[in-house]
């Protein structure tokens, strides 16, 4: 249990260190997310959010280009080129660590609230969940709890998203977010509820179809604190928050504005 538990205050350290920096950096941010703007002529026609394939990707590939620049041009540890892996990862001292960003429009405000897509390269969390009833398999992350070292010592592996809802019509930021997901090594406590299935990807006939799950979305909203850990203990940091968004959207981010408020209080 001591070494859980040691995994969580890893966990905790970093996040509480990117949730600093991107409040360090928020203006830095914002003004990098309103420079689409000023050349917004000649791209807005061109860019469709509701194309196949399109849309909410472009958009997530500007932000990354603002988040991920301001990230990397801070030098915050040794950028890794293993090919498996987030968009970002490089080691530390005492973990390696990986981050992704989440991009999600306010037509799709409910995949925001509660729970969000990871790719089987973005997690270390293999384990069970409930489908309709049924217990399937997840067996499909690529990371690994641990990475092991030349000398055979073992270092965390560390998983951070970086999350922004965006409204779809005028693309003004509304949220910005931190989440720590828990390491693999973790399932004894927080077991089923940290995962859902996502696209059912096995074809028919795979004698895996019903049994496990190939794709999965992190249900972050159920696993929302650090529970080995007994203070200050939010896996979530809003890093930023519009309060001037219309109401509406409000209402529905409650829970982001009341934890915005006691984190900036």
């Amino acid at each position: 249990m001591e070494q859980l538990k040691q995994i969580e205050k890893l966990e905790q350290k970093y996040l509480n260190k990117y949730f600093y920096f991107l409040k360090f950096a928020e203006d830095e941010l914002l003004h990098g997310f309103k420079t689409k703007y000023r050349i917004k002529k000649d791209w807005y026609s061109k860019w469709n959010p509701n194309e196949e394939g399109k849309g909410i990707s472009d958009f997530a590939t500007g932000a990354e280009r603002i988040v991920y620049s301001l990230l990397n041009g801070k030098g915050i540890g040794q950028p890794n080129s293993a090919p498996i892996g987030a968009d970002l990862f490089f080691e530390v001292d005492d973990a390696f660590i990986h981050i992704d960003l989440k991009t999600v429009q306010t037509r799709n405000i409910g995949d925001y609230t509660s729970d969000i897509f990871v790719g089987n390269n973005q997690n270390s969390y293999n384990g069970t969940l409930d489908v309709s009833g049924i217990e399937k398999t997840y067996d499909e992350a690529c990371l690994p709890t641990f990475y092991t070292l030349p000398d055979k010592t073992k270092k965390i592996c560390l998983t951070y998203f970086i999350t922004i809802l965006y409204e779809e019509i005028n693309l003004d930021i509304l949220t910005i977010s931190i989440i720590s997901m828990p390491n693999g090594a973790l399932f004894p406590i927080y077991g089923k509820r940290v995962l859902k299935a996502g696209k059912v990807l096995y074809p028919v006939g795979n004698p895996k179809r019903d049994t496990h799950a190939k794709s999965v979305r992190f249900k972050w909203k159920e696993v929302s604190e650090f529970e080995l850990l007994e203070s200050n203990n939010k896996r979530i940091k809003i890093a930023y928050f519009n309060n001037s968004m219309n109401d509406e959207f409000k209402e529905k981010l409650t829970y982001f504005d009341e934890l915005n408020k006691i984190q900036n209080s």
